[in-house]
């Protein structure tokens, strides 16, 4: 077993749910939902045995929801500022609390989560979080904070439009006044929420956290959320860090809060929209307490990269590089021969990258409004997955081929799996009564993440084989991905074909490669670690590898030596 990361996301609400009623806009007593207790040891077990280091989360920390939880002593959430009835798992409304919704006994809501934190590291993985840093729901309130800590705002001087020392951001003498209609009276509002008679008031309006600084945000922006304040005076761009604003300190207080819990690390929403010294100055101390602890950032901007690197953030999010680029080869609309140009512009950080090809954001691979199949998403699971050292993240039920073409409530038919509504995955409520095309995509994706974890060479290096096989008659470079893994001995040919027809193809191995990765130049019996094929392969300087590479699919072949000790 090889050290590299493969993380299991979870949408924690929604993965043990077996309701299958899926009623649009449904309640949770008539949708049901996913629990704690979910995750047995037979479910771990089950997590592990496919290949994953690490499990995230999703949505534990307990946020914004149209359900009732008074009578447990949770304050209830006006429905204009919820999105759907279930919430935001992004409008965290008690930093120190989990999700009832998750909870049997939702009274001992917290002793379950970490009796699943415990259980996870018994069955031999980590366990990552969200961290929220950039915003709150509107109505924040911590029932269930320590006694020592002050509230996030409670000693804010709303007067001030921004003062370092505050939480919020104000707009002095405006009433949060939405540019579209929260309310209609008893029934549904504009996007479909419960409303009651009772309008929602909040005086002086907080901006909303998406960057929007007046009391006017739009149907589009976070509405339901309100910005943090670490100290940079959004009307100037002037950060005020000395002395250090008052949101540091209690959000670092946050992050210890659950790595005393057993976390092993926290996936960072929209880190780069909070600036980059509170990262330095909070992941070093809660590194100094905790050392392995992990932080996994959402950072977009490539220009910011190396900065949020600097600043304590162990891997980012590749969106705008690697996964775009994996998708247009997927889709057909760009070439294969981008995915070198991908993986060179972040070289120097290459292992501060994390991979993907679905999350709670993005939409399902084999949703109509991505590939449309889960097959075609084979060759660049097998790139993103292989070809580098640095973790790679998978959503669950893309395993299976989730299609993510549910149209839930708030969440429409976009292709992704609702975050917002009480709901059931398809594919993941019947595990035991997959369709053949679901089985194969999930005994495929078992593979490959099972070579990642087990096979040497994913260790080792890397070499691109793409700048000596342009497109020609035998390979084409819109269409096929080729790259060398190697380790010691064993050595691993990797090409992906992307294209909807099995292809027979050359791949050229350049006497560089040879000499650079130390191949001895002989004959080879090589093995396909996908389809157990087997095939000789001659290795000489700028050799040619001949072989049939079957439609929207790879060949990893593997072969080894002996070394000789010197």
């Amino acid at each position: 077993m090889n050290n590299k990361i493969l993380i299991y996301q979870i949408f924690t609400r929604l993965f043990g749910n077996r309701n299958t009623t899926r009623k649009q806009w449904g309640t949770i007593a008539e949708n049901g939902s996913g629990k704690f207790n979910d995750f047995d040891q037979k479910t771990l077990k089950h997590i592990k045995k496919m290949g994953f280091s690490h499990v995230w989360y999703t949505g534990v920390i307990r946020h914004a929801t149209q359900t009732d939880y008074s009578q447990y002593g949770i304050p209830r959430q006006h429905p204009a500022v919820i999105k759907g009835r279930a919430g935001s798992p992004y409008a965290i409304a008690d930093y120190y609390d989990v999700d009832p919704d998750l909870a049997e006994n939702v009274d001992r809501r917290m002793k379950e989560f970490e009796a699943l934190v415990a259980r996870t590291h018994k069955a031999g993985m980590k366990v990552i979080i969200d961290f929220v840093p950039n915003h709150v729901a509107r109505q924040y309130h911590s029932t269930e904070k320590p006694d020592n800590v002050s509230d996030l705002g409670a000693d804010d001087n709303p007067e001030h439009g921004f003062d370092p020392q505050n939480n919020f951001y104000y707009c002095p003498g405006c009433s949060f006044d939405p540019r579209f209609n929260l309310r209609t009276g008893a029934g549904k509002g504009d996007l479909g929420q419960d409303v009651p008679e009772e309008e929602y008031t909040e005086y002086p309006a907080k901006a909303t956290g998406n960057d929007h600084f007046d009391n006017q945000p739009g149907q589009d922006d976070w509405y339901e959320t309100v910005k943090l304040n670490y100290g940079v005076d959004y009307w100037t761009g002037i950060g005020h860090f000395e002395p250090i604003p008052d949101t540091w300190k209690k959000m670092t207080d946050i992050l210890l809060f659950w790595a005393a819990k057993g976390v092993d690390g926290f996936r960072c929403d929209m880190a780069e929209m909070v600036p980059s010294a509170f990262w330095a100055w909070a992941t070093e101390k809660v590194k100094y307490r905790y050392p392995e602890m992990i932080f996994i950032g959402e950072v977009y901007d490539p220009n910011q990269y190396r900065r949020y690197i600097n600043a304590g953030f162990d891997y980012l999010y590749d969106k705008v590089g690697m996964y775009d680029t994996m998708r247009a080869a997927i889709c057909g609309y760009g070439p294969a021969r981008n995915i070198t140009y991908a993986w060179q512009s972040t070289n120097d950080i290459k292992d501060n990258m994390l991979y993907f090809l679905e999350n709670h954001d993005e939409q399902r691979v084999a949703s109509d409004f991505f590939a449309g199949s889960a097959r075609k998403g084979v060759p660049g699971l097998v790139a993103s997955v292989l070809m580098q050292a640095n973790p790679f993240m998978l959503y669950a039920g893309e395993e299976y081929g989730e299609r993510g073409m549910d149209e839930e409530g708030f969440s429409g038919r976009d292709g992704r799996t609702t975050i917002f509504d009480y709901w059931s995955i398809d594919t993941l409520s019947r595990v035991s009564d997959l369709t053949a095309e679901e089985l194969y995509i999930y005994q495929l994706h078992k593979k490959v993440l099972g070579i990642a974890r087990k096979e040497k060479a994913i260790d080792g290096d890397f070499y691109d084989l793409m700048y000596v096989n342009p497109s020609s008659p035998r390979f084409n470079e819109y269409g096929q991905f080729a790259f060398l893994r190697k380790n010691g001995g064993e050595i691993l040919l990797i090409v992906c074909n992307f294209i909807g027809n099995a292809v027979d193809i050359d791949v050229k191995i350049p006497a560089h490669a040879v000499e650079f990765l130390g191949i001895p130049e002989k004959n080879y019996k090589a093995k396909d670690l996908l389809s157990d094929d087997i095939m000789d392969i001659s290795i000489k300087g700028d050799s040619v590898v001949k072989m049939l590479v079957p439609a929207n699919s790879a060949r990893i072949w593997k072969f080894s030596y002996r070394q000789t000790r010197k």
